[in-house]
């Protein structure tokens, strides 16, 4: 029996001081991706980012390895006034990993390679943001629609590195509206809506 890299169990969350979801099941193990399905609002974001340890549970369990999970958001998490090159030093130094080479390859950013992050396009900024999760060297992605703000070939560029992620080993749960290929199981999270309107919890994270 294969063991699961993540394990929820009856896990319940909040958003400012709302219920948000209650009772979430879910496994996923080495080489899989998990989709999370669901309308705008219904807690895609708000579970990845107590998954990634970003916000406290109101109850549950999240079972994984200590430090294996990173979160990619909305936001790509770059320094403007950096330069490509040096955005991906930094979280190079900061996850402890090594070059930074196979990630500019990856995410094709080459000949951006010098440029200041603040002058990069939408669409770079994001392939950019993308790469920090090759730098961080993590066996669990948790990513919150990635490929917002891609265009097609920057799509396929994603796709090709996540199976190469999940090929060797690591795994990704992912709130997606767009179809990668990928042959990942779907899990709508609607059914695990919160039938209360009030938690003890608070904080500022969105759906």
């Amino acid at each position: 029996m294969t063991t699961a890299l993540l394990k929820v169990t009856e896990l319940a969350c909040s958003r400012g001081g709302l219920a948000v979801l209650e009772g979430v099941q879910l496994s996923v193990v080495a080489g899989q991706a998990l989709i999370l399905r669901g309308p705008n609002g219904s807690g895609k974001t708000t579970l990845l980012r107590t998954l990634a340890g970003l916000q406290v549970p109101d109850s549950g369990r999240i079972d994984c390895e200590l430090e294996s999970i990173i979160y990619a958001a909305h936001a790509d998490g770059i320094k403007a006034t950096l330069t490509v090159e040096e955005n991906l030093q930094f979280w190079a130094d900061l996850y402890r990993t090594g070059p930074i080479d196979a990630a500019i390859a990856a995410f094709d950013l080459h000949d951006l390679r010098m440029r200041q992050a603040r002058t990069l396009s939408a669409g770079q900024k994001r392939r950019l943001g993308l790469a920090r999760l090759l730098v961080a060297d993590r066996k669990i992605w948790a990513l919150d629609e990635p490929t917002v703000s891609l265009d097609q070939a920057s799509v396929a560029l994603f796709a090709t590195t996540l199976k190469t992620h999940l090929a060797s080993g690591g795994c990704a749960v992912i709130a997606t509206h767009i179809e990668h290929g990928l042959a990942g199981e779907a899990l709508d999270i609607e059914q695990f809506r919160a039938t209360a309107t009030q938690s003890g919890a608070f904080d500022e994270a969105f759906t």
